[in-house]
């Protein structure tokens, strides 16, 4: 499950991870200004949505150059590296991989030159739900696609594979080809793009710097780098930002549905997406949990740092004192090291531990943002228990993830989903808590500001706004050959509710 910083599970065991987050996508167009520099600070700031592999494509009007790598922001870029990377425009990525395996090859930017001597870099964040159909044509147009098996290196090759039009003009045609979820910040040598689907599932903004404009996947990001938010990219729309200026064209009519699990965790809390903040709005929700799922309790905890904001909500609608139960280790993240067995038992204290003092003869309200399998939630219940809490609550600023994510987040598989196969009461007593409390769909929505038919909610009701292939050709590792299958009564299940 998520929570915390780091944006990663709180569970050790790398192959058994929680929900991983979309990956985030920046760029720049700023003659004079260090713009490898400023990507790399906006990818910093967008670091929680991928952990995988880091790179930048920058030029400088005579080609393009791209520099990436398996690895954290800061370890992927040092300070030779960046300055080696010289020109007016640069885009760049941070990873986590939705389609595809993390390695070298499927790290991002991608590039790929047409035969008319242009190159084109481009990064995604989304997911594709007709990759197969894409493969065929970029078989169809004679690209070699051995060793990269990710939708964005279909894409970047259909771009390509247009020589005889300008990228602006190949995109137009492209665009509309590509279904599934997608916000798209790609370059050539001259010219910054950036493109998102016609339902705008995931977030991509436009900012101005005084000599120059950014895009990024959060506000947050046009903060950092001192740029002024402008407005969100329209879904269905293209821009393109040169020497002349900036120009918008529309590939497809725009029918909103912004993905609603970014509300609940995955961007950051001083990001704003549809004019909403998402600190704001993950308060609201905390506030109505406490008044669906009162409680008598003592103190409210959060569990760092993801619930946080809804514990705060909880504890001034409830008036219970909100306070510190467990201290997160702010410094673990993506770890490539295996822990050995003795680390293993001792769970996710690596990243959470007990304040003894705080929590001991206490009857304590946990909030968290989610529960996917229920084994952080259990570790946690027992581990506050040992510390002596008499009685624990756990509240969820989310209701049951019952349904994967095909649109950009690695959520687990249904089967291994604990509301799948459990109702409230299974779940209590699945991870020992005293009392459990989900937030309302209608809850949550209500604390977005946003009309339930703008958002997609389909990990929670399993309504796909974007219709899934029928072949069952879908899945992260599809041009792996490794297809994930859904069951054929759950994939009926889908495609209807993607039809309603």
């Amino acid at each position: 499950m998520p929570g915390g910083d780091g944006r990663l599970s709180h569970e050790l065991d790398p192959y058994r991870p929680g929900p991983q987050d979309a990956c985030g996508v920046f760029g720049v167009w700023s003659p004079g200004e260090d713009v490898a520099k400023l990507v790399y600070f906006g990818l910093y700031a967008l670091q929680h949505r991928g952990q995988e592999a880091a790179g930048i494509a920058v030029s400088d009007g005579s080609g393009v150059v791209v520099y990436k790598d398996l690895g954290l922001v800061a370890q992927v870029f040092d300070e030779p590296t960046l300055a080696s990377l010289r020109g007016y425009l640069a885009i760049g990525h941070t990873r986590y991989s939705t389609t595809g395996g993390s390695t070298w090859e499927n790290s991002q930017p991608t590039i790929q030159a047409n035969s008319a001597g242009t190159t084109i870099a481009l990064a995604h964040n989304g997911n594709l739900v007709n990759t197969a159909e894409l493969a065929r044509q970029v078989s169809e147009l004679g690209f070699d696609t051995r060793g990269a098996t990710s939708d964005t290196v279909l894409v970047t090759m259909l771009l390509a594979g247009k020589p005889d039009l300008s990228v602006e003009a190949a995109a137009l045609e492209v665009l509309p080809t590509v279904k599934g979820a997608f916000s798209f910040v790609f370059m050539d040598e001259n010219t910054l793009y950036a493109a998102r689907d016609a339902h705008g599932v995931r977030p991509l903004v436009l900012g101005r710097l005084e000599r120059g404009w950014v895009v990024a996947s959060e506000s947050a990001a046009l903060d950092i780098v001192g740029a002024t938010f402008v407005r969100e990219i329209e879904p269905g729309e293209l821009i393109a930002i040169d020497e002349h200026g900036l120009r918008s064209s529309r590939f497809a009519n725009p029918d909103p549905k912004g993905c609603l699990f970014e509300f609940v965790y995955l961007a950051r809390p001083d990001t704003t997406i549809s004019g909403r903040n998402m600190y704001a709005a993950r308060v609201e929700v905390g506030r109505r949990l406490a008044k669906e799922h009162p409680a008598e309790a003592d103190l409210v905890i959060p569990v760092p740092e993801s619930g946080t904001p809804a514990a705060i909500g909880y504890a001034e609608a409830s008036g219970i004192t909100y306070g510190k139960g467990l201290v997160k280790n702010a410094y673990v993240g993506r770890t490539f090291i295996q822990p050995s067995q003795t680390i293993r038992q001792l769970g996710i204290r690596l990243k959470l531990n007990p304040l003894r003092d705080n929590v001991r003869g206490k009857r304590l309200v946990v909030v968290d943002d989610t529960i996917v399998r229920g084994n952080t939630q259990r570790a946690i219940v027992r581990m506050l228990r040992e510390a002596g809490a008499i009685e624990v609550h756990v509240r969820i600023s989310a209701p049951p993830v019952q349904w994967p994510c095909f649109y950009g987040i690695d959520f687990a598989t249904r089967a291994e989903l604990i509301a799948t196969g459990l109702d409230t009461e299974g779940i209590r007593r699945s991870i020992g808590a005293d009392s459990l409390g989900f937030v309302s769909l209608e809850g949550l929505t209500a604390a977005t500001e946003q009309p339930a038919n703008r958002l997609c909610r389909a990990c929670f009701d399993g309504r796909y706004p974007i219709e899934l292939p029928s072949e069952n050709l879908i899945g992260k590792h599809v041009l792996e050959g490794v297809d994930r299958k859904v069951g054929n009564e759950e994939q009926s299940d889908q495609m209807a509710a993607s039809r309603s």
